[in-house]
């Protein structure tokens, strides 16, 4: 079975989000997903709308996803390579480079975003919308 394996925050789930899922999955067998946590969030000076909590339980719901895994800090992705024996690592294309050092543990593939769409973007746009 080849596990493939990918990171993100995936609040606001979207399409770009969606297409990044299949994607990753029609590479592999399984796909796991680690979301980053509420207490990683802010150490990356992020805020979520939704919740760890919720932001799992919503990709638990995305037919793609065999697994949601946390991440609680930069340095987990070799163990998590290790201990869920990824083939696969999956990031989008703007991470490009950023995770070369995983290719001692496993194959890594950069996917292109979906053109138009993120999260920051709709963010914006919310704000645009609600100062009107």
């Amino acid at each position: 079975m080849k596990k493939v394996l990918t990171y993100g925050t995936f609040d606001l789930l979207h399409v770009g989000h969606i297409n990044l899922l299949k994607r990753a999955k029609a590479l592999g067998d399984y796909l796991i997903v680690a979301v980053s946590t509420d207490e990683f969030n802010a150490i990356k000076d992020k805020k979520a709308y939704y919740s760890y909590e919720d932001r799992k339980y919503i990709l638990e719901a995305v037919k793609y996803v065999d697994e949601v895994i946390p991440e609680k800090d930069w340095g987990q992705k070799v163990k998590d390579v290790q201990k869920h024996d990824v083939d696969l690592f999956v990031m989008g294309h703007d991470w490009e480079g950023e995770f070369d050092f995983l290719k001692d543990y496993c194959e890594v593939v950069y996917l292109p975003r979906t053109e138009g769409i993120s999260t920051t973007k709709i963010k914006e746009d919310l704000n645009t919308i609600d100062s009107k």
